[in-house]
């Protein structure tokens, strides 16, 4: 049979159990907060980069426009001055 200070014994072992295995309210929004900090960090570092993206994508479209301008400035100078342009 069980005596009180067995009872009191396992209740204390349950609620230190408890504490160790279970989160509080408090430990959780400290959690939670952290998480969601480290989820606005990584946020803002993919917005910078998809920004550093669009930019390099359009400087390749400028640079694309300028070269194909500059290819057939040397075709028509090339067929004005009889020359043969290759490739």
């Amino acid at each position: 049979m069980l005596t009180n200070e067995d009872i009191v014994n396992i209740v204390q072992s349950v609620v230190k159990a408890e504490k160790e295995l279970f989160y509080t309210k408090p430990e959780l929004d400290e959690k939670f907060q952290k998480m969601q900090d480290s989820f606005s960090t990584l946020q803002t570092s993919v917005d910078a980069m998809t920004k550093l993206f669009k930019q390099y994508v359009e400087e390749q479209k400028i640079y694309v426009h300028r070269l194909n301008r500059l290819e057939d400035w040397v075709k028509q100078a090339a067929t004005k001055l009889g020359l043969e342009y290759k490739v």
